[in-house]
């Protein structure tokens, strides 16, 4: 497995460059938000990297939500306060000592500003992994997964994922306020996003 060392500070775009594989390195507390749309990759990178880190994903709460509530209640009625409980453990698992691996969209802006002002608070350094996939290759990925967002969601994440990339290219990891680094990968970059260690340098 080839060693990368330390991501570069600023933007790092991986789109259109095939080559052999990466294994990304951040420090000890580092906070690494995994963006994209629906389908881009997200919780299979994630897996594939089996990090030792806490992992905050929605999917998590949501299901933990569900074996609650009973089968009959549609998911529209409670899907507010699934939300709530999700920002209020992503807050609390930035106080919590060790690596934290964050799976999000990225793509909305308050969020961004969220995670900034808690990785601050927390004395922690935010990095981005953003996979910035072709909206055809996201879609294809939620067929394969057989869970796919509604189609007005989903354009939503598109257009707002266009919007960062080119605040990226424009202004650089100010786009994304408080990101140390920002990774940018598409469809075959991330391939090669085969691991993530945590730790101080020469770990």
């Amino acid at each position: 497995m080839q060693d990368t060392g330390s991501v570069p500070h600023g933007v790092a775009d991986l789109r259109g460059r095939a080559g052999g594989p990466l294994v990304l390195h951040y420090g000890p507390r580092a906070v690494v938000v995994v963006g994209g749309v629906p389908g881009s990759g997200k919780s299979t990178l994630l897996r594939r990297w089996d990090a030792p880190a806490t992992l905050i994903d929605p999917r998590t709460t949501r299901l933990a939500c569900q074996a609650r509530v009973p089968a009959a209640v549609p998911y529209s009625l409670y899907r507010p306060a699934v939300r709530l409980l999700h920002l209020l453990r992503t807050r609390a698992a930035f106080r919590r000592p060790g690596p934290l691996l964050v799976h999000d969209c990225g793509s909305r802006w308050w969020m961004r500003r969220a995670l900034a002002h808690w990785a601050r608070r927390g004395g922690r350094e935010l990095h981005v992994v953003l996979l910035a996939v072709r909206p055809a290759e996201a879609l294809a990925g939620q067929h394969a997964r057989a869970r796919a967002a509604a189609p007005r969601t989903f354009r939503l994440h598109v257009r707002r994922t266009a919007r960062l990339l080119a605040g990226l290219e424009r202004r650089g990891r100010a786009a994304f306020p408080g990101a140390r680094t920002v990774l940018l990968a598409d469809a075959v970059s991330r391939e090669r996003l085969t691991g993530v260690r945590f730790g101080s340098a020469g770990d």
